[in-house]
């Protein structure tokens, strides 16, 4: 119990970090209790546990981590603050929480992210849930996918996004465990529920059996929409309401409204990711359009065809695409290739919906115009397209389009035009179908329907139904008033017939008329789930049948089947056969008679046509009484009138009787079904009377008693006709007075003011004063109701009559338009007004509509739009004249103006103010102009207008404002606050724009009815300008913002602040407190019934859609970084005036005190906790096309703790000069602050990106400056860029090297060059192969020529991913357009050619002809001037400083920074590649150059003066410094165990025996416990290549040293062995290790195993027993193919490398033996393909005549063993597995592998035995072989050119093992020369085995050699060998010599191997390389160990490596006689002067 006692008494959190899990399990339950017990969610307490909570979650004892789940719960529930930990505890609950057994845990587990979801986390959580899902254990993502499921099902998809859901759907369903199969399907059944049908699309390529299921499964969930049942903390609101309703039942009013709420409906468009096609057009696309060949054009449209198959497109420039696909529909004579082009139309307009609105007007027309084709798929290809197109645009912007064409002579056009017309209308309701719309149409398809062509009229009656159906008969009829009954059926007819596509909107709209819902519900099924509903799916269904049963409560007996022409939900009973009667046909007088006699006295029908006038008064009378008394049902109207038009009918001479039947007339019009054709039998005989003294007043009477029957416009019209008809002034005077006094009781709605004023023009001319006094009164009248437009129809009239008119409208002036009084009887309260109001708002549109327009569009020429686009600022202000004044001329102008738009949306910002005021001047002009019309423009010349409200001159943005005021006028608000536009002008930063326009807003929006759901995009803006820096905008946001909240409601308002920060987001919502109480109610309707409020298409309308577009509105607005925004406006705005003064003075007296501190401020790990965040997509990563505000913004958050304040304001300040200004200060502080810099230098790089996109030159040019002095700091600093920085800045970088400006690229090409010295090339390399794809041909060249220069410095290594795929990428550019780019392709390709040789041609693969023929010629004219080529690369060399080849570092002067050990470390694999053949003489020792060239060599060390070189290898001198660039947060990081693992095994590598010995165990602590060995994944090779160069180190370095004790040196090998043994014993982490490491790895053993001088240590058998164990277990448990792969390798070089000793190559295959036993339990988990293709190469290296010339027979023993095995194993299967080799021919495999066949098949048995004993035998037969044979064979290796080396080695080795032997006899015939050089040749290999434990590299082929492994073919080596004739002495002896007296000074050779040596480069590999780990280089690791060990052999290198030149390179035998006292005098005197 001490032990408990003592953690006992430690504070909670402590506890709960315990080791003892006792103590944390107690530690978590206190913790449960203290979180349950705080009641403060923002306690101090909670802080503490931040970090702990994730480790609750996490912890290893299953027992304490269920009470730490408990906890974490708690804590996240309570815990303000909690928020902070969603990330890493969430990631802990799916990898740590999920996989537990107990059902407790995992439950735990969901519950805390769904608490997370609940504190508004879920974005979070969802991300976490779905990486889980990519995790390898089946349980988690089961876990994941239940978690998903259960958060949707309580949050809802609002809350739950869908889409990132949906999108791994699929791969779930693939997935091979039944349980996550199970899981998904359960998952995808609970998103159906939310989205319905949505879900199918996505879906539809599972496994058609899932699919099956699935179905089934959705066939059973339940129609009643989902609601939500748990809220977030924002949503207590909603909660609350929710509770309550479920105490109620939930009663079905309020259920209507919450499902509202609750369901967004979800388009699956929405679902689908959007696809960039415009990059993946063809590059020659553009030109194959144009190809004369039909066959051309239809590729390149086949092309564009597969691309617009997707079924959503990114947004993009598509105009192009678009033109040249509107330019084949309309021009090409193929018709396939028009139906084909019309299909990419089709497609585009699909994919990329609204998007493609602004083209759908180019297109339209050409696409109507091509109907004349006859051909049927043509046909329907263009009805699709059109359709298509349709969908993206308005019937509104394309009307003018469609109208053109109806009166076009083709019938097909008609025919066709009308059809679109019809399908169109279907997609309408009556909101979208307005009269004005309506009117126009109907009268062009009225004519189509009295067309001679029978399809034409058929599609004319069927426009015509469709359009009844939609708006209603209210609606149409008045334009259907002269058509005859035959047709008018006809037309009702197709109008039963149409499906609507909105059948729940037409659902509101008859709810209005008053239809019972019985009609309605049969249009609502159908198109619920057809594909094109766009909108339907925003309207949830349910929801419309509810208000529309509560609206259309009473149905009276209105007839079902129609739709009263007057509109109205059912009033008074008679309505309904009225609605039926209304076109009656026309009866015969016989009919009329009978009919009158059935209700009329035969006395009074007798007496009509009396002789006597008495007797007709008493008619008449009679009549009367008769009419009085009869019932409206049983009234024949059309029998009575006509009786009364019996003869003497209005010819009647006696007043009293026609005052009497004028009477009759009016009485019948008022009581009876009046109908238009009882009418039409009375008008004339009225209008005849009307001017009559004693029956005017009569005629008058009846004439309104007939308008209200018939309504007004058709009575007035008929009427006022008529009067002109005929000659009588009086008639015609008092017709018009009659018509003055109707306008005032009827109301001015539905009249055709285009009639009158015909009329009243023909009136105002008349010669009798009173008809012209008439006029001028009904003038006035119609001025009440039209306003002052009216008198634009009547400038042109006489002054005089003009002023007669103006005083007229004067007297009207003022007053306004009585209340109709009359009209309204017929029609319930609420239809009526209805009616009239919507009416009402048209008049005065329908006035414009009725001015006579001009076409203007033949005077916008060419010319003028040049000239408006001038240079010169006189010819653009004589442009803008000239469209002023030929707008002036024409007054009224039609909406087609050309090109005119954009050339006058360039002017709104043209530099000169006064030609941006004169073209606002001008679009004032147009909007009057141009009418209602101008609506088409709003978005490409209105939205500028905007733009230009931000302009700092206030007369401009007067001029602005009151432009879009004028717009605004003509165009009503919607199509401006439609669309992203206004919020994207909201967003950008400028104090003039928020305030104007916010202001703006202010005004317009509270006398809006309802506004577009695009609103919703602009609050995330406005919350910014509530906290703008600027006190005018914060005050215009908070005045607009009650305005805002009145459309878009509290609810979403506050959902929007959601984003905010938590500081921002409290204001916020107190602000949005205030403006709810403020918030005036929306403007009712006027004089209107609540009727259409409660149920009304209105608010219904608006409320669904706002809702989904919230939804919409959430997922596509990334607004984090939002509130701040506004601070980078700076002060520009505060600069005027004043109150400017006072603020700007503020700053100033501060200014002094704040600018003494650093201006960077280091914070511990600031950089690292930044990277995390990234990482962790806590912040935005840094990438984008142009920098968007939130950048900006969080930039500026994460520098305003390390950057000075006022610093920071310069930063950030609007104005180019400060960014100057900032620059010039940093420069200034870089050398002084370098650790600040470097500490900041991810944000520096970010704010320098920014700057990048700045236009001002200036600023430009000193970012370069700046840029090129702090990576010459960095470099000097040894720092490395990070992962993290290198891709927030690279990218931008090289987006300016495509400037047009030559300085500024010249600049950023140097910058490029001073990157690689800070970050590897390879890793550039990709960065400038994206550049390289860049649209900017500047930019694809230069990227290309820096490629070359790569390539040209660091050899073919560089080259990413591999080299063949970056040539063949580099290689596309040779067919480029642009010819700078091709000939930089072709240069890049031509130095390629120069480093690497015909292997080009082989990488680069196929090319055109024509390509391939450039680049030959190219290449042939480089090698004209071979010689040139490598001196000019010399000359270069020092410039481009990156390049430190071994040549360039004696003739470098001054660049000791340069020379920066990270490059050799980067580099040392390709760094010296350049070097060809031809240039032997660069790589001489030139000691002459050096003895005299003192200086340079000095400044080239300067670091190393003060040692001694005795001393240079001890620990102590490990440089520090270096520790910085490889810190644990040295690259970007996976997560923190990545990060110290990298820095762990960086450490294994270390110089240091302790250092190493620490890492090492740290690192097999963690490979023995099982659950944190994974953790290891994907280190292993990084780890062994650490482990082996360490056993280099010791190899080379720490035996050779007498001062070290040797016990360390054991410790090391032990702890290296066994840590490598634990890992070999996990089979998983094993099987990571790749062939070039496990190939360093055998190679390293092996030696390990023969170094003599382990075996002379005390432990040192021990040692290598433990050595033998790990290979042994090396080969059991590594991938058999890689291990395989690897020895057979090895086994080729260490044959190939002469020098390795016989020992070793047979240990080697000794290891191959071993495999080959192991051979039948792991032949099927083996790749043969590569093993056989290794034994290729192999084979090929060493054809089976030059195996059998080997000393030893072994190594074709071992080959054909092996080969035999698997022969045996696989049978006549092996021959499939030569697939990897290209040419089998190459080697002897093919033919062998099917002669061991054939043998095997015939003697089985045999082979058997053979392999069993094959080892033995060989053995045994090498030991009996004769010696003479052998000895001769050596003898004459010896004296043959090639293999001197070769035969001394084996003569030595043969002399060790057998002492005996007699060599006398063959040295006795060769020559005195000969047998001394044989004797030397022995002495040299004893000394040097001796005295350097066996280093092998007597050719120059280092044992680095094996690390590049490439492969040298034994001539190669031998050239490099210079025995001519076996008669001079090679250099390589001189080597060996100098070598062993550079030994004796205490100086190293080890270091050479950090080099390959120049053998292996200069020869052409010819052979296939195999990745060997040191191509690895670049990893942290070998960064640490190598750049230690640099620092500490800089001193020796340039010797080291020129001496290992001389070995390799001076094959003269001149230089052969060279000296070597004169040699080692010269080098004592070169190391005495260094020092």
């Amino acid at each position: 119990m001490g032990d408990d006692s003592e953690w006992m008494k430690l504070p909670i959190d402590q506890k709960c970090e315990h080791k003892l899990w006792k103590a944390r399990l107690n530690g978590y339950e206190e913790a449960l209790k203290l979180f349950q017990k705080i009641d403060d969610e923002k306690s101090p307490e909670w802080s503490k546990y931040l970090g702990l909570i994730k480790k609750f979650v996490t912890d290893s004892n299953a027992v304490a981590q269920l009470k730490g789940l408990e906890a974490a719960l708690a804590y996240v529930e309570n815990a303000h603050v909690a928020g902070k930990t969603t990330g890493e505890v969430a990631s802990g609950v799916v990898n740590k929480v999920f996989n537990q057994p107990k059902a407790r845990a995992k439950e735990l587990g969901l519950d805390i992210c769904l608490m997370y979801i609940e504190i508004e986390k879920g974005e979070a959580i969802q991300e976490e849930l779905l990486k889980g899902l990519d995790n390898k254990n089946p349980k988690i993502i089961v876990a994941c996918i239940e978690t998903l499921r259960k958060a949707l099902s309580e949050f809802g998809s609002k809350i739950i996004s869908l889409k990132p859901i949906i999108k791994v759907l699929p791969k779930l369903f693939e997935s091979r465990e039944k349980a996550v199969r199970d899981e998904a399907k359960l998952l995808a059944v609970e998103i159906y529920r939310w989205i319905r049908d949505a879900l199918k699309p996505p879906l539809q390529n599972i496994n058609s059996v899932q699919l099956k299921e699935l179905e089934e499964e959705w066939f059973k969930v339940s129609s009643a929409a989902p609601k939500q049942t748990r809220f977030l903390r924002s949503q207590q609101e909603l909660k609350a309401k929710f509770e309550q309703q479920q105490g109620l039942g939930g009663d079905a009013d309020g259920g209507g409204d919450d499902e509202e709420e609750a369901v967004p409906q979800v388009d699956a468009y929405e679902l689908l990711e959007a696809v960039e096609i415009l990059s993946k057009l063809p590059k020659d696309f553009y030109e194959k359009i144009e190809a004369k060949k039909w066959q051309e054009r239809k590729e390149a449209l086949e092309a564009v065809e597969l691309l617009v198959k997707n079924p959503k497109l990114e947004s993009g420039d598509y105009a192009d695409l678009v033109k040249v696909l509107k330019k084949v529909v309309g021009k090409d004579t193929n018709v396939m290739l028009v139906a084909l082009a019309a299909k990419c139309l089709a497609g585009l307009a699909t994919g990329l919906r609204k998007k493609f609105g602004q083209y759908a007007g180019h297109v339209v027309p050409t696409i109507l115009e091509k109907f004349k084709e006859k051909k049927p798929q043509v046909v329907q290809a263009l009805q699709e397209a059109i359709d298509a197109i349709f969908l993206t645009t308005t019937l509104q912007n394309i009307s003018e389009d469609i109208l053109a064409v109806m009166d076009n002579k083709n019938p097909t056009i008609k025919q066709q035009t009308s059809l679109f017309i019809a399908r169109s209308f279907r997609h309408c309701t009556p909101s979208t179908l307005p009269k004005s719309l309506l009117k126009p149409f109907c009268a062009a398809l009225l004519k189509h329907i009295n067309d001679s062509a029978p399809e034409v009229r058929d599609a004319g009656f069927e426009a015509l139904g469709t359009a009844l159906k939609v708006a209603g008969e209210k609606a149409v009829n008045p334009f259907l008033a002269d058509v005859d009954k035959l047709k008018l059926d006809r037309i009702k007819e197709c109008a039963e017939k149409v499906e609507l596509v909105y059948g729940k909107k037409t659902g509101a709209a008859e709810k209005k008329e008053g239809k019972p819902i019985a009609g309605k519900t049969t249009v609502l099924p159908g198109p619920g789930g057809d594909k094109e509903t766009k909108d339907a799916a925003t309207k949830p269904g349910p929801l419309k049948k509810a208000s529309a049963v509560k609206a259309g409560a009473p149905p009276k007996k209105g007839k079902p089947a129609t739709v009263a022409g007057t509109g109205g939900a059912g009033a008074k009973g008679k309505k309904g056969p009225e609605t039926k009667e209304i076109f009656e046909s026309e009866l015969s007088i016989e009919v009329c008679e009978e009919k009158a006699a059935a209700v009329l006295p035969a006395s009074c029908i007798q007496q009509l046509d009396s002789g006597n006038w008495k007797e007709r008064l008493a008619c008449m009378e009679e009549f009367q009484k008769a009419v009085e008394l009869m019932e409206r049902s049983e009234m024949p109207c059309q029998a009575l009138v006509r009786m009364l038009a019996k003869k003497p009918g209005w010819k009647e001479t006696n007043f009293q009787v026609m005052q009497m039947k004028l009477h009759v007339v009016a009485l019948i019009a008022q009581k009876g079904n009046f109908s238009k054709t009882s009418a039409q039998v009375v008008l004339d005989g009225l209008v005849d009377k009307v001017g009559d003294v004693k029956c005017g007043s009569n005629a008058k009477e009846a004439m309104t008693a007939i308008a209200e029957a018939c309504q007004l416009p058709w009575t007035a019209e008929q009427v006022v006709a008529m009067a002109f008809s005929q000659k009588n002034p009086k008639n015609q005077s008092e017709t018009l007075n009659w018509l003055s006094n109707a306008i005032k009781e009827f109301g001015f709605s539905g009249l055709n003011v285009k009639a009158f004023i015909s009329n009243v023009k023909t009136a105002l001319a008349a010669t009798n004063p009173a008809v012209r006094t008439s006029a001028i009164t009904l003038l006035g009248v119609m001025y009440l109701y039209v306003g002052p437009s009216l008198r634009m129809f009547f400038e042109d009239e006489k002054p005089a009559l003009l002023s007669q008119i103006d005083a007229e409208f004067e007297k009207m002036q003022g007053q306004t338009a009585p209340a109709p009084t009359r009209g309204i009887s017929r029609h319930s309260v609420g239809g009526g007004d209805d009616g009239e109001e919507e009416e009402q708002e048209e008049v005065g549109n329908d006035v414009v509509d009725l001015l006579p327009r001009t076409d203007i569009s033949d005077k916008i020429t060419a010319e003028l739009v040049s000239k408006i686009g001038d240079k010169n600022w006189k010819i653009r202000k004589e442009g803008l004249d000239e469209v002023t004044s030929i707008i002036n001329e024409a007054k009224f102008i039609e909406p087609n103006i050309g090109e005119l738009p954009a050339a006058l949306k360039g002017r709104l910002n043209d530099s000169n103010k006064i030609l941006v005021q004169q073209t606002l001047s001008i679009l004032q002009q147009l909007a009057t102009a141009m009418g209602p019309n101008i609506k088409q423009y709003v978005k490409n010349l209105g939205i500028p207008v905007i733009t230009v409200l931000g302009d700092s001159k206030n007369n401009v943005r007067a001029a602005a404002l009151a432009t879009v005021n004028a717009w605004a006028e003509q165009t009503g608000m919607k199509e401006w606050l439609e669309g992203e536009d206004l919020s994207e002008e909201l967003k950008k930063e400028n104090p003039f724009l928020r305030q104007e326009l916010l202001g703006w807003l202010a005004e317009k929006l509270p006398a809006l009815r309802s506004v577009p759901s695009d609103l919703l995009l602009c609050v995330p803006h406005l919350y910014s300008c509530l906290e703008d820096r600027n006190g005018d905008v914060r005050k215009k946001a908070q005045d607009a913002l009650p305005f805002f909240m009145m459309h878009l409601g509290f609810e979403k308002m506050a959902k929007a602040t959601g984003k905010l920060k938590p500081t921002s987001k409290d204001q916020v919502l107190a602000m949005l407190e205030k403006a709810k109480a403020n918030m005036p109610a929306k403007p009712a309707p006027p004089a209107k019934a609540s009727s259409r409020v409660v149920g009304g298409a209105a608010p219904a309308k608006f409320q669904p859609a706002s809702a989904f577009a919230d939804d919409l509105g959430s997922n596509t607005m990334e607004s984090k970084p939002d509130p701040k925004k506004a601070k980078a406006g700076g002060l520009s705005s505060k600069t005027k005036g004043v109150q400017g003064k006072k603020v700007l003075s503020k700053p100033n007296l501060k200014e002094d005190d704040d600018k003494s501190g650093p201006i960077f401020i280091i914070v511990p790990n600031g950089k690292e906790q930044r990277m995390k965040e990234e990482k962790a997509l806590k912040v935005l990563k840094w990438n984008f096309t142009t920098p968007r505000d939130e950048y900006i913004e969080q930039l500026k958050t994460q520098m305003s703790t390390c950057v000075a304040k006022w610093l920071q304001d310069e930063m950030f300040h609007a104005d180019f000069q400060h960014h100057n200004k900032a620059l010039a200060v940093m420069i200034e502080h870089l050398e002084s602050e370098k650790d600040g810099v470097i500490s900041c230098l991810d944000l520096i790089l970010k704010w320098l990106t920014l700057r990048f996109f700045d236009t001002n030159t200036s600023v430009l040019m000193k970012t370069l400056e700046y840029l090129k002095l702090l990576f010459n700091l960095l470099s000097q600093e040894e720092y490395h860029l990070t992962e993290n920085e290198a891709a927030s800045f690279i990218p931008y970088l090289i987006l300016k090297v495509g400037e047009p400006k030559d300085v500024i690229r010249k600049d950023v090409r140097a910058i490029l060059n001073r990157m690689c010295l800070i970050y590897p090339a390879s890793k550039m390399f990709p960065f400038i192969m994206e550049g390289t794809k860049s649209k900017n041909s500047k930019q694809r060249a230069e990227c290309l020529e820096e490629l070359g220069c790569l390539v040209e410095s660091y050899g073919m290594n560089v080259c990413q991913p591999t080299p063949g795929k970056a040539l063949k990428e580099m290689a596309t550019h040779i067919g480029d357009r642009d010819n700078a780019v091709r000939n930089a392709a072709l240069n890049t390709i031509v130095t390629v050619y120069n480093v690497h040789g015909d292997q080009v041609f082989k990488l680069i693969g196929n090319l055109s002809e024509k390509d391939m023929s450039m680049l030959e010629e190219r290449i042939k004219r480089s090698a004209k001037r071979p010689s040139a080529a490598p001196v000019r690369q010399a000359e270069e060399k020092p410039q481009r400083t990156q390049n430190i080849s071994t040549n360039a570092s004696m003739m470098r002067k001054g660049q000791a920074e340069d020379m920066s050990s990270k490059l050799n470390q980067n580099r040392n694999m390709g760094s010296h590649s350049e070097t060809t053949h031809t240039v032997p003489r660069e790589f001489q020792l030139d000691l002459d150059e050096i003895e005299n060239d003192n200086g340079t060599v000095r400044c080239e060390m300067p670091a190393l003066v003060q040692h001694k070189l005795d001393d240079i290898f001890e620990p102590v001198l490990i440089p520090e410094p270096k520790i910085r660039a490889v810190s644990p947060h040295f690259d970007d990081m996976h997560s923190n165990t990545a990060s110290t693992i990298n820095f762990v095994i960086s450490q294994v590598a270390s110089g240091d025996i302790n250092t190493s010995i620490q890492a090492l165990t740290q690192i097999d602590e963690v490979l023995k416990q099982e659950d944190k060995a994974e953790a290891m994944s994907g280190h292993i090779d990084q780890f062994l290549i650490a482990t082996f160069m360490q056993l280099r180190l010791i190899y080379n370095t720490h035996m050779a040293d007498e001062k070290l004790d040797k016990d360390e040196i054991v410790r090391l090998y032990s702890c290296i062995i066994g840590s490598m043994i634990t890992l070999f014993q996990i089979e998983s982490l094993a099987r990571e290790a790749s062939t070039g490491v496990l190939k360093d790895l055998m190679h390293g053993l092996i030696t390990l195993m023969l170094d003599s001088r382990v075996e002379d240590l005390e432990e040192g058998e021990q040692v290598i027993r433990s050595v033998n164990l790990l290979v042994v277990k090396v080969l059991e448990k590594s991938d058999q193919t890689n291990i395989l792969s690897a020895l057979l390798v090895l086994l080729q070089d260490s044959l190939l490398a002469t020098a390795s000793s016989p020992k070793f190559s047979e240990l080697v295959m000794k290891c191959l033996w071993r495999m080959v036993r192991l051979l039948p339990e792991t032949i099927n988990s083996i790749n043969l393909d590569r093993i056989l293709l290794d034994i290729h190469i192999f084979m090929k290296v060493f054809p089976k005549e030059k195996l059998k010339q080997c000393k030893s027979e072994f190594p074709i023993r071992t080959l054909k063993t092996l080969l035999h095995t698997l022969c045996k194993l696989k049978g006549p299967k092996i021959l499939d597995h030569l697939t990897m080799i290209d040419n089998k021919n190459e080697s002897e495999l093919e033919a062998h592998l099917c002669r061991v066949m054939k043998h095997s098949m015939d003697q089985t048995g045999k082979a058997d035995k053979d392999t069993e004993k094959g080892a033995s035998r060989i053995e045994e037969k090498a030991s009996k072989a004769k010696v003479n044979d052998i000895l001769a064979e050596i003898f004459k290796k010896i004296g043959s050119k090639e293999n001197t080396k070769e035969g001394l080695a084996e003569l030595y080795e043969y002399k060790k093992k057998y002492s005996d032997a007699d060599i006398e006899p063959f040295l006795k015939n060769s020559s005195q020369f000969f047998q001394s050089y044989v004797e030397r040749g022995l002495r040299l290999i004893e000394t040097e085995r001796e005295g350097k434990g066996r280093i092998a590299t007597s050719t120059g082929i280092s044992p680095q050699m094996e690390g590049t492994c490439v492969p040298v073919s034994t001539h190669t080596v031998s050239s490099s060998i210079g025995n001519t004739n076996g008669e001079e002495v090679g250099p390589s002896v001189y080597l060996e010599r100098l070598k062993i007296l550079r030994q004796r000074c205490g100086l190293d050779n080890a270091k050479q191997e950090d080099r390959p040596p120049l053998t292996s480069l200069l020869s052409k590999p010819t052979l296939p390389t195999v990745a060997s780990s040191t191509d690895m280089l670049h990893s942290k690791l070998s960064q640490l160990r190598e750049s230690r060990e640099q620092y500490q052999h800089l001193d020796l290198d340039s010797n080291q490596t020129h001496s290992s030149g001389i070995g390799t390179t001076l094959a003269s035998p001149s230089s052969a006689a060279a000296n070597i006292d004169d040699l080692k005098k010269r080098l004592e005197r070169i190391k005495s002067s260094r020092k």
